[in-house]
C-alpha cells in the first residue's frame, strides 16, 4: 500500500519518470519515509508502555541490592535495548549507574546495548530488512552487551575510573529503599505514552529524513557494483574495513539504517553492512570525549578496542547466518 502511494505521488501527481535517477531517488525517499515513521511511532508506543512499568530507579536499586549470579548482564542489556538513546545520550545514565555503585561490567552491558538496539533501530530494520534479519540484529545486540559487559567486567578495570567517580562511589549510599507500587491506571497513562512516542518521532524526524535522503540519493545515483568492488563477501578484509571506517563517525540509528539499506541493495553483504552500522552507532569520537569525565583514556581505549573486535567478529557471523 505504501509503495502504491509513493508511486502514485511521485509518478502520478509529480509527473516524474521511473526511468530517471531523480525519479527513482524521490520515490525511494517517500516510500521509506512513510513506512519508517509509521513503524517508529508504533514501536515507540510499545516501548513507552514497557518503560512506564519498568522505571530506571527501580532497576538501579534492584541491581545494587540483589545477588543475580550473572543475570545482571542480561537485565542491563535488556534495559539498554528498551531505552531510546544514541551512544552519547546513554552517557548520563551510564554515569549515574557508575556513581550509584553498580559494577562496571554491568554498566558497560547497558552502554553497549543502548545505542545498538532501540525502537528507532528496530522499526527501521523491520521496515528495511524484514522480521528474520531484525530478530537476528536485536538478539545479537543484546548478546554483544552481555558478553562485552562480562568480558570487560572480568578485566577488573575499576582502577582506571577517574578519581572523581571513585570519590563519588566511596560516598555512595546503597541502603535499601522501599518502593511503592505504581497504582496509576493504564488508561490514564496512555495519553502520556502516546505523547512521548510522538515526541520520540519528532525528536528523530530530521535524522530520519536526512538519512533517508542520503540513502535515496545513493539508491538513485550510485551505479551497480560500486560497493561490491571493495566490500563483497569474497573480500576477507571487507568487515574490518567497514568497522574501522565506521568507528570515528557519529550518527544514530535513524540516520544510518537507510544508508545501510542502500549498501545492501548495491551489493554489500547484510552482515558487513550491520557491522558498519554497529561501528557508527555503538562507538564514536563524541562518545569518547564525554566518557573522559568518568574514565581514563586507557579505559576508553580498552572499551573501544574490545567493542571494535566484537563488531568485526559479529560481521563475519552475520554474513554466515544471513
Amino acid at each position: 500500500m505504501i509503495q502504491r502511494f509513493a508511486d502514485w505521488l511521485v509518478y502520478g501527481v509529480f509527473g516524474m519518470s521511473a526511468e530517471t535517477h531523480f525519479g527513482s531517488a524521490v520515490n525511494f525517499f517517500f516510500y521509506d519515509s512513510v513506512k519508517i515513521l509509521i513503524l517508529l511511532f508504533l514501536i515507540s508506543m510499545v516501548m513507552g508502555i514497557v518503560n512506564a512499568y519498568f522505571p530506571i530507579d527501580k532497576l538501579r536499586h534492584y541491581l545494587t541490592t540483589r545477588k543475580l549470579y550473572g543475570f545482571q548482564y542480561l537485565f542491563a542489556s535488556l534495559f539498554g535495548a528498551i531505552t531510546p538513546f544514541c551512544s552519547c545520550s546513554s552517557i548520563p545514565l551510564f554515569i549515574g549507574f557508575v556513581k550509584g555503585g553498580i559494577p562496571l561490567g554491568v554498566t558497560f552491558a547497558f552502554l553497549i546495548t543502548s545505542p545498538l538496539v532501540n525502537e528507532v533501530a528496530v522499526a527501521m530494520f523491520l521496515g528495511s530488512f524484514g522480521l528474520r534479519a531484525t530478530a537476528i540484529y536485536v538478539v545479537s545486540g543484546i548478546l554483544l552487551g552481555m558478553i562485552g559487559g562480562f568480558v570487560l567486567g572480568r578485566f577488573r578495570l575499576e582502577r582506571y575510573l577517574s578519581p572523581w567517580v571513585r570519590q563519588l562511589q566511596a560516598q555512595s549510599d546503597t541502603k535499601s529503599e522501599v518502593w511503592a507500587e505504581e497504582r496509576t491506571p493504564f488508561v490514564r497513562r496512555l495519553p502520556v505514552i502516546v505523547r512521548d512516542a510522538w515526541g520520540i518521532v519528532r525528536g528523530v524526524l530530521v535524522y530520519v529524513l536526512i538519512g533517508i535522503g542520503a540513502g535515496a540519493a545513493m539508491h538513485g545515483y550510485v551505479p551497480e557494483g560500486f560497493f561490491e568492488q571493495y566490500m563483497s563477501k569474497d573480500n576477507w578484509f571487507a568487515v574490518p574495513l567497514a568497522v574501522v571506517c565506521a568507528v570515528p563517525m557519529y550518527a544514530n540509528a535513524a540516520g544510518i539504517v537507510p544508508v545501510v539499506q542502500v549498501f545492501v541493495t548495491k551489493g554489500i553483504p547484510l552482515g558487513t553492512a550491520i557491522a558498519f552500522m554497529m561501528g557508527v552507532v555503538g562507538l564514536s569520537l563524541p562518545e569518547a570525549t564525554m566518557l573522559k569525565k568518568v574514565m581514563t583514556w586507557r579505559l576508553i581505549g580498552i572499551f573501544f578496542g574490545v567493542m571494535t573486535l566484537f563488531f568485526i567478529l559479529s560481521g563475519y557471523v552475520f554474513n554466515m547466518c544471513l
